[in-house]
């Protein structure tokens, strides 16, 4: 799924143009014509999602700044790109000081724009991945920070959001590196035990002769090594959420004392004399079937139905290909940041290869690639030849790929389609006498000629023959106007000769 830009700009002509550069930078427009109606489309509950905003800053009712003010009171971080036909210097700074992430003078050209929406792009996924990262070591990670846009992930959402308003157990499944502590993270993030620990405990990586101490703690001089006393994580986790990763992986012996500090609400350290009264919020989490281990007789089923009261299904990322761009987008931002490189993009050959593998170790695999290939890449962008471990495995026959190539720096610019695709403003041109050719898939040229006449008729067709309001609107005299107007009809009665 593409990147969507929010365009929102009073005029219909200027709306078009902008419209039809963002669909040619390979991104999804969703237009509207008033500040209203923009600020609507970004915070409407069942809106979607917009990654940047292209914003006239000119407009009746709620102008531009008016539209920055409320995106700032709203707590929304869009990028947003501010146009306007008034480029001084004031309404620069103005813009600025309000929040805009880039500043373009009406009427603005393809690369202009396209520089503009890639650089608002790429700072923004950075700052997410920083937000990201500084929001999981300080424990304030909320839905916000998951990225997703697949719809296979929507019941996991939901279900995660609303087992945040309450303090009952959950049990996240789900195969390794889809995220599970994540979202335990965004359900401690989003609840009233905020402002608590979140503690974490590897069930798998604890050796079975010291899961209790762990867990419950010890006194000191309890068993030989304990040199000191240990108030366990149950304790450490007091009043906060304790997360459980591979519960699954506990031995009997320990079950049965979790079961009992879960009823309970106490635990008791090994060694100790009296048991402790903790409140403490379970989230539990695993990558193997538990009810599978229950009929096994490796799990208890008394426990398992304690643990199991809100199941939570984390889908894996060959289930939700759609958000293997907006991954990538993010860890690529972030791994050059931190590597201090400057790569531009992933090639569309690379993109399409990536969404079509099965990735087993899910989000954690695709996370560790694309590191590997930032540091090991010798140039500029990302190519198949940079994920030698992905280009090993053939993707399966039969499967859409994403051959759009993913840009997050301005150095490089996308193969160019037809110029049947985007009309061009005549001010915008780069020579008003010259010749302006648009290389298309097969290599043809498109001359000036066609490119004017297009947008001259739409114009007219918009101001209904109002002949002056289409010059101003073009940017051009009316007697250039009606001269363009006879050549192409002169034009159009040579073809019909031939």
């Amino acid at each position: 799924m593409a990147a969507t830009i929010l365009i929102a700009d009073d005029d219909a002509v200027q709306r078009r143009l902008v419209e039809n550069m963002v669909q040619k930078c390979g991104y999804e427009p969703l237009v509207v014509d008033s500040g209203d109606a923009a600020i609507a489309a970004l915070t409407a509950s069942d809106a979607r999602t917009i990654d940047a905003v292209v914003l006239d800053l000119v407009m009746p009712g709620l102008d531009g700044l008016g539209v920055l003010a409320k995106i700032r009171e709203a707590g929304l971080n869009v990028p947003v790109v501010v146009q306007t036909a008034h480029g001084g210097i004031d309404n620069v700074v103005s813009a600025m000081r309000a929040g805009a992430q880039d500043f373009v003078v009406k009427p603005v050209g393809f690369e202009r724009l396209q520089v503009s929406l890639r650089n608002a792009l790429n700072a923004s996924a950075l700052k997410g991945e920083l937000q990201r990262i500084r929001h999981s070591r300080e424990g304030r990670l909320t839905f916000s920070d998951i990225i997703t846009r697949s719809e296979a992930m929507t019941g996991a959402l939901r279900t995660a959001q609303k087992a945040a308003s309450s303090a009952i157990p959950v049990l996240i499944e789900g195969e390794s590196g889809v995220g599970k502590e994540l979202f335990a993270r965004a359900i401690h993030g989003s609840s009233e035990r905020k402002a608590k620990p979140f503690v974490a405990v590897n069930c798998g990586a604890i050796p079975d002769n010291l899961v209790e101490s762990i867990l419950f703690g010890h006194e000191k001089g309890a068993f030989t090594g304990a040199t000191e006393r240990h108030q366990g994580k149950f304790v450490e986790a007091h009043g906060g959420t304790l997360f459980l990763d591979e519960v699954g992986e506990l031995p009997l012996t320990a079950q049965v004392k979790l079961l009992r500090a879960l009823q309970e609400g106490t635990v008791e350290a090994v060694g100790g004399r009296k048991p402790v009264k903790v409140d403490v919020r379970i989230i539990s989490a695993t990558n193997r079937k538990l009810l599978d281990l229950v009929k096994a007789g490796q799990f208890r089923e008394d426990l398992f139905y304690r643990l199991h009261v809100l199941p939570l299904t984390i889908p894996a990322l060959r289930q939700r290909r759609e958000d293997i761009p907006h991954l990538l987008r993010h860890f690529l931002a972030r791994f050059c940041a931190e590597e201090n490189r400057t790569i531009t993009g992933i090639s569309g050959e690379a993109m399409a290869h990536l969404a079509q593998l099965d990735w087993p170790g899910n989000i954690r695999q695709l996370e560790n690639t694309v590191y590997r290939a930032v540091v090991m890449s010798d140039g500029d962008q990302l190519g198949l030849a940079d994920f030698p471990q992905a280009a090993a495995h053939a993707a399966p026959e039969g499967r859409a790929a994403h051959t759009e190539p993913l840009v997050v720096s301005p150095s490089t610019a996308p193969a160019m389609t037809s110029g049947n695709e985007i009309p061009i403003p005549i001010a915008a041109l780069p020579s008003t006498a010259g010749m302006l050719s648009m290389l298309n898939g097969s290599g043809d040229v498109r001359p000036l000629e066609d490119l004017e006449n297009e947008i001259i008729r739409f114009a007219i067709s918009h101001y209904r023959g109002q002949m002056s309001e289409v010059a101003r609107r073009l940017k051009i005299g009316r007697s250039t106007l009606y001269r363009k107007l006879d050549e192409a009809a002169a034009g159009d009665r040579t073809d019909e000769a031939n």
